[in-house]
Parts: C-alpha cells; structure tokens; sequence
C-alpha cells in the first residue's frame, strides 16, 4: 500500500513538473547558459534567467489555461481539468511579475534604449512576433495561424527557441553593459544547430499528434507521408546531416576530442530516440525522453566549453 501511495507521488510530481512545462523553462535557462559560453560571453545576472523560465512557462501553458468542458483522452487536458484553479493563479502571478519586471528595466536601463541599432531591435521584435502567430492571431476579421502550416511548424518552434537562447542572453548582456551586438558567422551557426535541433524533436512530437492534426487538416511530415518516411527520410537524416556538420566544423577547426565527444552525445541520443518511435509512446516518454534531450544538449555544451 504504501509503495503505491508512493509511486502516486512521483508520477503526480512528474506530471506536474512536466504538464506545467517547468521542465521546458528549466530547458531554457541551462540552453541559455550553453549558448553564452560558446558566443564567449559572460552569463546575465540570476534575475534574467528566472525571468527566462516565467516567460517559458507562461507561453506553454497559455493554449491549457482554461476550462475543458468536453471530456478529453489527453492526459495533459485532463491534468490542466484538475489543476484549473492553480494554473490560473500562476498564470496571473507570471503575468504581474513580468509587468514588474519591465517596469523595473526601462526605468534603470532607458537611457540606454536610443543607443540600440535598427537590427537589434529587429531582434528584440521578430522571435516574440513569431511566438504569437504560432498561436494565431484574431484581429477585424483577420485570422491567421502558423501552425496550420503542419511541414513549417517545427522549423517556426526552432526559429524561436534559438532566438530566445541564442540571441536573447547576449543582446540583453550587449544592451544592459552599453555594447553594440554584432553576431558573427559562428554565433549564426550556433543558431541554426538549435534551431535545427529543436525542429528535429518536434518533428517527432508531431508523430504523438498524428491523430489530432489529422482530423484538423494539419499537414505534418507524419501526417503526409506516415510515420516510417517521416523516421527514415525526415528524422534520421536531419539528424545525421546535424551531427557530420558539427564534426565537419570541429575538425577542421582543431576542436580537442573532449570536446568533440561531449557534443557528439546529443546527436547520438538524438538518432536513437527517433529510431525508437516506431514503437507506440505514451505522453509521457515524449515529455520525458525527448524534451530531455533538451537539456543533456545544454549540459554537454556547457561542460565541453568550461573544461575543453
């Protein structure tokens, strides 16, 4: 009895952790923290991660904050069903502290805004702006949504993780410490190997969605040419095309074999988590295993520039 009550425990701590995408804003920040240390710059001071991880948390959540009235087989919609009250409160609890959070920057940091160049502000504007048509817009008649576009749909999530972990930590530490932001040809590439990352696993969280996206004309890989070619002629060679890449930059380049093998670890997970959904997954491996792969990406990036 009491090793049922407690594996109950666990998967209500998992769910919870998982459902209430806190795992995603974990994701965030330590991805953020890779991508400082391989641009050379230093990290941002602890308030801006945590405000990374509230704007993670606020947007994931933001399509489940709100009452189901139709049943669901979701796990996910049944758990939001359950914790309606809770979310709603952290929901609004996120929102406030943003507004406080902006408030706070333009009053310490305002005089420095006149100094930032057209581009970045284009910067500042484009991943957000993208983030919001994902969701759809609504306006005088006027609707549209990017993720009706079902083959784009992963590369428009990658686009905008990679512009909020890549772009985002520097520009901030660029605009706060008086310096102008001038990527170069490595932090572009820096960026396409997220972007490019990231679109791989939502491919693969598109095959979970098959049913649904189906039924909502929502052309995914998966959707148009069934879950083997979207393995075998999507998936793998995305992933493969990823990994000679990084290894063809990092030998031409002298990269120390410490170094090379901890970014080697992500893309080697990588391929055999795409080979493993040919089996069935529950809900949970996707959140778990996949989106994991997340986080062991930062971490091996992370300890392969601070020791190699």
């Amino acid at each position: 009895m009491k090793n049922k009550i407690a594996i109950k425990k666990r998967i209500a701590l998992l769910e919870y952790i998982f459902y209430g995408n806190y795992f995603y804003g974990l994701c965030t920040i330590a991805l953020s923290v890779e991508a400082s240390l391989q641009q050379l710059y230093p990290h941002n001071p602890l308030p801006y991660y945590l405000l990374a991880f509230i704007v993670t948390v606020l947007y994931y959540t933001y399509p489940y904050a709100r009452k189901q009235t139709i049943s669901s087989n979701n796990p996910r919609t049944r758990w939001y069903n359950r914790h309606f009250k809770l979310i709603s409160i952290t929901q609004i609890t996120a929102t406030i502290i943003l507004a406080i959070a902006a408030a706070w920057f333009l009053i310490h940091y305002y005089y420095l805004l006149h100094r930032v160049k057209l581009f970045e502000w284009m910067l500042i504007f484009i991943f957000p702006l993208v983030a919001a048509l994902y969701y759809g817009i609504n306006v005088l008649s006027v609707k549209y949504n990017l993720r009706k576009i079902g083959w784009l749909k992963p590369f428009i999530i990658g686009f905008t993780w990679a512009g909020f972990v890549n772009v985002y930590p520097v520009l901030y530490y660029c605009i706060t410490n008086n310096t102008s932001y001038e990527p170069n040809f490595f932090s572009f590439l820096l960026f396409l190997k997220n972007m490019m990352f990231i679109a791989v696993l939502c491919i693969m969280f598109d095959i979970k969605d098959y049913a649904s996206d189906s039924n909502d004309s929502i052309s995914t890989f998966v959707v148009r040419i069934g879950l083997r070619k979207t393995i075998f002629f999507v998936l793998l060679p995305l992933s493969l095309l990823g990994l000679f890449t990084f290894w063809g930059y990092a030998f031409t380049h002298q990269f120390l074999a410490g170094k090379i093998l901890l970014n080697t670890i992500p893309f080697v997970l990588l391929i055999a988590t795409c080979y493993s959904l040919r089996k069935r997954r529950a809900l949970l491996y996707y959140l778990i295993i996949i989106d994991g792969l997340m986080l062991v990406k930062a971490i091996c990036g992370s300890l392969a520039m601070i020791y190699f």
